[in-house]
């Protein structure tokens, strides 16, 4: 049999960034291609720093499709959350068309909810909690069309690998290595409960020593500060007026009204997409296991 075809789309984490190797980033998803069967896959990841969920609608699903995936990874969504433009209804209207479009050729669609920004990164409380409710937002879309769309769904939103700070790398906001081999066991583990690989699961202990402080803070000193730059840019205006609108309802006692604002946009967004309804061409779910 041919070896599965993998194709991976998203951001920064599944590029691999903070899983350094001497050929560049690998991350979760070249862990993972290696263990889908007794040949490694053949695997592109069309993953890049920085991508929202615009970018791989627009951008890399064209090309994965044009590859004739057996496997698609999409993990997106954080970097929507991080800037000012970000639209829960948009958000869920990209990922409708390319988990639609992925699945209606037939591909297994792999997903994941993932942990807020601001906790991981250890902000203030009044910076944290507005990320936090978008990424909930992001993360309710996905589970939604997850379900929808029959997708092997990873719950890496919360647990203790999201509080274990040996998983994460200097910069807070992208796993490790071990955090990276933790995505991928867990991920293999999903593919072999659906009956859909054989291969022997990846190996959870990181291969290299973990960075030095001295390492650490020479990251920090040069591409750690351009990254917070380039946020601050973005982000750091409208962060600031939602941590203002924060306070002002914490001192009024009316904070439960931004999670009800939250939850009304999300559950508008969904019924946008009429969920529950099937299209006609999208994935009923897939059967059988991937070519071997």
């Amino acid at each position: 049999m041919r070896p599965v075809r993998f194709v991976a789309l998203g951001d920064s984490l599944t590029e691999g960034v903070g899983d350094r190797t001497d050929g560049g980033w690998r991350g979760w998803a070249a862990l993972l291609a290696g263990s889908l069967g007794e040949e490694p896959a053949r695997f592109t990841n069309l993953a890049r720093s920085g991508a929202q969920t615009h970018d791989v609608l627009e951008a890399q699903l064209p090309v994965a499709l044009n590859l004739g995936p057996d496997l698609v990874s999409v993990v997106v969504g954080v970097n929507d959350t991080l800037r000012q433009s970000f639209d829960i209804h948009a958000v869920a209207r990209r990922l409708d068309r390319v988990y639609e479009a992925c699945t209606a050729q037939g591909a297994v669609l792999l997903t994941a909810c993932l942990p807020d920004p601001g906790g991981v990164m250890g902000l203030p409380g009044v910076l944290a909690r507005p990320l936090a409710r978008r990424q909930r937002a992001v993360n309710t879309v996905v589970h939604a069309l997850s379900d929808r769309y029959d997708a092997v769904h990873l719950h890496a939103g919360e647990g203790d690998w999201v509080t274990d700070r040996a998983m994460w790398s200097v910069d807070r906001m992208h796993p490790g290595e071990r955090g990276h081999r933790q995505l991928a066991v867990r991920f293999h583990a999903l593919l072999v409960e659906r009956g859909l690989v054989t291969g022997p699961a990846p190996s959870p202990e990181p291969q290299s020593a973990a960075p030095t402080p001295g390492a650490n803070l020479w990251w920090m000193a040069t591409a750690g500060t351009g990254w917070v730059a380039r946020r601050c840019t973005d982000l750091l205006p409208q962060l600031l007026a939602l941590a203002a609108d924060e306070l002002r309802h914490r001192a009024r006692g009316t904070s439960i009204r931004l999670d009800l604002r939250a939850s009304a946009s999300v559950s508008a967004a969904l019924a946008a997409l009429s969920a529950g309804e099937q299209r006609p061409g999208t994935s009923q779910g897939f059967s059988g296991a991937l070519p071997q």
